[in-house]
């Protein structure tokens, strides 16, 4: 049976669009110069939806893993044959960048893994992921944002602590450290003629909105949206949107005096028909994942040696496929770690395997480790965070979750 979706709840989407606007809240010196004189990116990506971890890192070698999957499983051989990675584990072919990657040492996998929310709602899940609590609809503000308000000042100090990328802001980000929004066009782009009237008008009538408006296309000309590309470009649910954004927001965090934590959300994971394997719509999706991280490593230049990113979702997918070629909503899933500053070429397990007695609920995949032991141990170890501040302000309740350590190099 087909597991169908649930229609936002109009006063939650509200909540969820209240911080969309794009606002250059007011300069807040806090962001700290990390340990050892590393100089930090942290960035998050949240893909919405629930990704099917099997198809995207695939067990290859797991004896029940390609009947359970049918066909949705990866090989190792045939006309799209996964990518190999440690031999039991195999990568999805439409991210050959992450691949390199990982046979880099510059990319890690984390395998059969949840947050805490064990039901199946999209906007409960996320609200779990983002907000880092033990539950949803228990605050208003995100875990990453929280580490950000936390971190003492340093002696090189951005002006700007975080940036938030697209037209709503992902409540990961959200709460009290100031941040910056900014979003790739996907209409045609305001020529400057246009900029300067609507500026003119705003110094007449409303010299805030003029401070903002300014601040808003000095950041775009540094993200690129004045510059080359006028042409249209996808949402960020499209392959060509994802990677659109990445490069807009590396140049920002490559910036001197530019932000050094990220969060950016894409959409459209939610694969219960039609999802494919090696080819079609999931991998399609995971080529743009593929490519935004690609425009992370290419855009960022000297400053990847110092990034960490983390894609994370909010739940897995069934292990049996359903009947119409897709998956359900599941438990178990993976994150993607990244960046110059991961420790990588390792896929972190605890596989629980995929026999029927093994599986959470008859249908899932066994979470065995907690998503926020992979946000601890980085928030500890790249950004220095003390593991208290962790457990009681940042992630709170987590107290028993303890961070994944050595992460980064």
């Amino acid at each position: 049976m087909v597991q169908l979706c649930e229609t936002p709840n109009a006063a939650r989407r509200a909540l969820l669009q209240a911080g969309g606007a794009m606002f250059a809240w007011a300069y807040m010196p806090r962001f700290a110069l990390a340990a050892e004189g590393r100089d930090p990116r942290l960035v998050v990506i949240i893909l919405r939806g629930a990704l099917d971890g099997l198809s995207a890192v695939a067990p290859v070698a797991d004896p029940d893993y390609a009947a359970l999957h049918g066909q949705l499983a990866l090989s190792l051989s045939g006309d799209h044959p996964a990518l190999p990675l440690d031999g039991f584990f195999a990568l999805n072919p439409a991210m050959p960048i992450f691949a390199a990657l990982f046979a880099q040492r510059q990319a890690a996998i984390v395998h059969a893994v949840a947050t805490p929310y064990r039901d199946r709602s999209h906007f409960d899940g996320q609200d779990v992921l983002e907000s880092g609590q033990a539950g949803p609809g228990l605050v208003d503000s995100g875990w990453l944002n929280r580490a950000m308000a936390v971190l003492p000042k340093g002696d090189r100090i951005s002006k700007i602590d975080g940036l938030a990328v697209g037209a709503t802001t992902p409540l990961v980000i959200r709460g009290p450290a100031p941040i910056v929004g900014w979003a790739p066009q996907i209409i045609p782009v305001a020529n400057e003629d246009l900029a300067s009237r609507v500026l003119a008008l705003y110094q007449a009538r409303d010299p805030r909105l003029a401070d903002s408006l300014v601040h808003g296309l000095s950041l775009d000309r540094i993200a690129g949206n004045a510059m080359t590309d006028k042409t249209m470009r996808g949402g960020m649910d499209t392959p060509q949107g994802m990677r659109q954004a990445a490069i807009g927001a590396a140049r920002l965090l490559a910036a001197e005096d530019g932000p050094r934590v990220a969060a950016l959300a894409f959409d459209g994971w939610d694969t219960h028909v039609n999802e494919g394997g090696a080819t079609g719509r999931l991998a399609q999706l995971l080529g743009g994942l593929d490519g935004a991280i690609g425009a992370f490593r290419d855009g960022l230049g000297e400053s990847w040696r110092d990034t960490a990113i983390v894609v994370a979702t909010e739940f897995g997918r069934t292990v049996h496929i359903n009947g119409t070629t897709g998956t359900d909503h599941g438990t178990g899933t993976v994150a993607f770690l990244a960046g110059g500053a991961i420790k990588g070429g390792r896929v972190l397990a605890d596989w629980p395997g995929l026999a029927a007695a093994r599986l959470y609920q008859s249908r899932d995949v066994m979470p065995t480790t907690d998503l926020r032991s992979v946000f601890k141990g980085l928030l500890q170890d790249h950004l220095g965070l003390p593991q208290t501040i962790l457990d009681t302000t940042v992630l709170p309740g987590s107290i028993g979750v303890r961070p994944i350590q050595g992460l980064v190099v």
